[in-house]
């Protein structure tokens, strides 16, 4: 890692020459390499050099032990920890969370340069097809994509009219374990901006060296620039967060993405993307997911919409200043003259007019945001804006029209058109903000009201009596809540919430997300109380449901509301449904959570189809396998045939947005991946299951559950979590806005699926991934059904998701170092737990290589197994530090200490890729 510093002096160059087009993939390999090798030798001379010969001696000896354990064979694997622990425990406090950071700093640069590698991996590829060699069909390219949908006999016209209507839209979310502040993602992609500079074929032996320092100078402010949130982040904090990701990247990426979307089109179907199709777009949680957080309020939201115009509006300025500045043409058709009044420079007059208006714009959002900001009282302005986001594409369009006209096509197709589209997808809004809040909260709502006006208690009321009185009040022509009437604070501030929704801008806003849904009562409470609000254009209602109990009773919730004429009319034959991953993981296990879900969409899309109402499935998507996360092709596809109808929506939380978007290139290679995915649900979607494998699939999904709620809800089994893992630590840590519980007190129901999750992947028993299924696959093989489990894998794709996606997390689990955790942090009459759960772990690794027929994990991904392998000498040793701070923490509160851990959790994010 570090040992090439002491003397490297060289310059920042790759070990081949010639185009980038000439890379064989071997080569590629070893361009990834020396990227990971200099980061790391300019990392080693910025700890001799900054933090002392101490620190840099130190990472040096842990460093070369790792990768003597990483290298071992299971016989020396326990004597090869042991040595590695020694050295771990004698690390004096002074140092130990500078060694933290060094490790934890390496392996965020080594996730720079992969993210890096992608992207020239996916050009070098692009390149070579370009020159007429044999290129293998790439799932990131759409070109791609769309030949081979065509070569399997889909006719271009419907392939056309697919991609033209598709909607893929990204809704972005905070994340209650996002490690990483802003200030270092932003310090992170000027250093992946400078790898991008190094691979540059014609540097000369000047700019090498210039492309070194850069890479020093900014390694060099990372290591000094805290890596910790001193205060928790607020709502506020998040939603910038997430503005950060929309300005700096996808606002470059997305004309990028239709212009290739556009040309692969043209190219294999001879007609392009329609210039108003906007098949990607964005929507947001920051500021509107008030659900077990108690800091989103009115006025977070509130701000939060103003800070999202505001950016649209300053960015649309700006690119409409450029275009000011490039159409210097005075040749025009007689309509854009008549528009502009002017024969002279036309196109400038009249985007100077556009620019005027959005300056004006941004003014009057100023206003609202200096309003809510200074907490004036004012409600915000009903005043239309000075600019629409219709009136600019109405004077976008008639100038793109004129230069089409009069000959001047290229100028057309440059800028005007990006801009065109940016308008497209992201509107004066940038994104739409949801609202999402706990059914229960509108339940008490609608409590105090009826007991406040001698009704009665909306909560004592049976289902029956509960839809009757919301479906009086919703025809009712009289307001229900009264004004003046009394509330308490938390019922005060659902009703100022709905209040609020009536007088922010429409477009801004997107759905009302219902989470803990459980009846059709939780949706018609909401539809009331937005009358209530008298709210002009309701926001659509979007019941989530999350437990295995909810995801079996969804179709008939739904089925419930189809059958009322009041919500038939409401809705208008469309319908959205949000599906949650990580409750309902939490609830029963990995496998009998993933079959719900698949059931679930299975019933939800022939209840639609049934009644003639188009289905738009909400994915509640974590990161990890845990929640729902994994390769984005593969679990796209792997859902049931119908469940992708030309439209999915789609949380992308926390870190993984920076992972899929903190970069235009690698953001570009996100949204082509998304859309050929989505397209090819929608085209060619999967065969259903036969009954016989859906027997087999029920039999395993019931066993898995059984095994996995016998164990997490046995009474010592909380208290043992609490002391193996660092669930409570992670609850002090300034990560985010949200608490790390949604209810008061120590059970598992409480804890939020996010923050659980999060806890075992640190310690890398990764528990949630896997718990039950060792049980439910080693007794089907007991009964002979090797066979039958090998014909699932190789023909159903979800069972082929789900076996991919528990191979990656067992390939990252490790019974040693979780047997650590345990040695040091639980106390003897807890150890049983941890021994038996290692063991389980152990078998499913040996039940999964049968079914697979492998001797070793990741056989047939050897470039996923051989990065997984490396990042081990980096990766245990930190776990190691982190399993050490825990007890020395529990023996003695320290700030110090807490500053140590919080580096530790950030590198074992880095190192596994995901958090929560």
């Amino acid at each position: 890692m570090f040992e090439a510093a002491k003397g490297h002096r060289g310059h920042y160059e790759l070990p081949v020459a010639g185009s980038l087009s000439s890379y064989p993939p071997a080569e590629l390999d070893a361009a990834l390499r020396v990227d990971v090798r200099v980061l790391g030798d300019l990392l080693g001379e910025v700890l001799r050099q900054q933090a002392g010969p101490e620190v840099y001696d130190t990472v040096e000896r842990i460093r070369k032990q790792g990768k003597a354990l990483r290298e071992s064979d299971a016989s020396e694997r326990d004597p090869a920890l042991g040595e590695l622990y020694a050295i771990v425990e004698a690390l004096p406090l002074e140092i130990v969370g500078d060694v933290a950071r060094a490790f934890s700093l390496f392996l965020t640069l080594a996730n720079i340069a992969e993210q890096r590698h992608k992207v020239r991996d996916r050009r070098t590829a692009q390149m070579r097809a370009a020159r007429g060699a044999v290129v293998e069909p790439r799932l990131d390219s759409c070109s791609d994509a769309i030949a081979k949908m065509i070569a399997a006999g889909i006719d271009p016209t419907r392939v056309h009219e697919i991609a033209s209507a598709q909607h893929v839209e990204f809704v972005l979310t905070a994340h209650p374990t996002q490690v990483v502040r802003r200030t270092l993602l932003q310090r992170y992609n000027r250093i992946a901006d400078s790898l991008r500079s190094g691979d540059r074929k014609d540097l000369t032996p000047d700019e090498q060296d210039a492309v070194r320092s850069q890479l020093r100078r900014d390694i060099s402010t990372v290591w000094h620039t805290d890596e910790l949130h001193r205060s928790r982040p607020t709502p506020t904090d998040e939603v910038r967060g997430g503005l950060a990701v929309l300005e700096q990247s996808l606002w470059h990426a997305v004309p990028r993405f239709l212009r290739r979307f556009d040309s692969a089109l043209q190219s294999q179907t001879g007609r392009g993307l329609p210039i108003d199709a906007s098949p990607v777009r964005f929507g947001s949680w920051m500021g509107g997911d008030r659900d077990g957080n108690p800091n989103v309020t009115a006025k977070v939201t509130r701000e939060a919409v103003f800070l999202c115009r505001w950016t649209a509006a300053k960015l649309l300025h700006d690119e409409v200043d450029a275009l000011c500045q490039e159409l210097s043409m005075d040749t025009a058709t007689d309509a854009l003259r008549e528009r502009a009044g002017t024969d002279r420079e036309p196109y400038r007059t009249l985007l100077r007019r556009e620019r005027a208006q959005l300056a004006e714009t941004l003014r009057k959002i100023e206003h609202e945001l200096d309003a809510v900001q200074s907490g004036r009282a004012e409600p915000p302005s009903l005043d239309p804006p000075a600019s629409t986001a219709q009136s600019l594409l109405d004077a976008l369009m008639l100038t793109r029209s004129s230069l089409i006209e009069t000959g001047q096509q290229v100028i057309a197709e440059g800028r005007l058109l990006d801009l065109i589209r940016r308008v497209h997808c992201f509107g004066l809004h940038m994104v739409r903000i949801d609202i999402r809040q706990e059914s229960g909260r509108h339940t008490n709502v609608l409590d105090e009201v009826t007991r406040y006006l001698e009704l009665g208690a909306y909560s004592d009321w049976d289902e029956a009596k509960r839809q009757e009185f919301l479906i009086a009040e919703l025809g009712s022509k009289r307001p229900l809540i009264p004004e003046d009437m009394p509330a308490t604070k938390e019922v005060r501030e659902v009703l100022d919430t709905f209040r609020m929704l009536a007088v922010l801008p429409r477009e801004s806003l997107g759905a009302y997300v219902i989470s803990m849904a459980h009846q059709p009562s939780d949706v018609l409470a909401v539809e009331l109380l937005q009358k209530e609000a008298r709210i002009a254009k309701p926001l659509r209602v979007v019941p989530l449901f999350e437990t295995i109990s909810d995801l079996q009773a969804s179709h008939e919730v739904v089925a419930s509301l189809l059958d009322l004429p009041w919500y038939r009319a409401r809705i208008g034959g469309s319908v959205e449904i949000m599906i949650g991953y990580s409750d309902s993981s939490k609830d029963g296990g990995r496998l009998a959570a993933a079959w719900e879900l698949y059931q679930a969409q299975e019933r939800l899309v022939e209840l639609c189809r049934s009644r003639a109402v188009h289905l738009t499935l909400f994915h509640g998507r974590g990161g990890s396998i845990g929640r729902g996360g994994g390769p984005t092709h593969i679990a796209i596809r792997s859902q049931p045939a119908g469940s992708i109808d030309g439209a999915l929506r789609v949380t992308e939380q926390g870190e993984m947005i920076q992972w899929k978007f903190g970069t235009p290139d690698i953001a570009v290679r996100s949204l082509e991946l998304y859309s050929t995915a989505t397209m090819e649900a929608t085209l060619t979607p999967p065969a259903a299951p036969s009954p016989e494998f859906r027997t087999r699939m029920d039999a395993l999904a019931a066993r898995a559950m059984a095994a996995y709620r016998g164990v997490t809800r046995e009474a010592s089994f909380v208290p043992y979590f609490h002391v193996a893992t660092p669930g409570i630590e992670l609850g002090s840590l300034q990560i985010g806005s949200r608490p790390a519980r949604r209810k008061s007190g120590n059970g598992l129901s409480g804890l939020r699926a996010i923050p659980w999750i999060f806890a075992w992947t640190q310690t890398r028993l990764l528990l949630p991934a896997w718990l039950g299924i060792e049980t439910a696959v080693q007794e089907a093989l007991d009964e002979g059904r090797l066979t039958e489990l090998r014909e699932m894998a190789a023909s159903w794709p979800f069972f082929q998701s789900t076996l991919s996606l528990l191979e990656l997390a067992l390939a990252k689990a490790d019974e040693g170092i979780a047997a650590r955790y345990d040695a040091l942090l639980t106390p003897p009459e807890l150890a049983e737990i941890g021994g038996g759960l290692r063991a389980r772990l152990a078998q499913m690794r040996s039940v999964l290589l049968e079914v697979l027929g492998q001797d070793e994990l990741l056989e047939t991904d050897p470039t996923l197994q051989r990065s997984l392998q490396l990042r081990r000498a980096y990766l245990d040793p930190i776990n190691l530090i982190q399993a050490e701070l825990l007890r020395r923490q529990r023996d003695a509160d320290d700030a110090e200490l807490q500053d140590a851990l919080l580096a530790t959790v950030n590198g074992i994010a880095a190192g596994l890729k995901n958090t929560g």
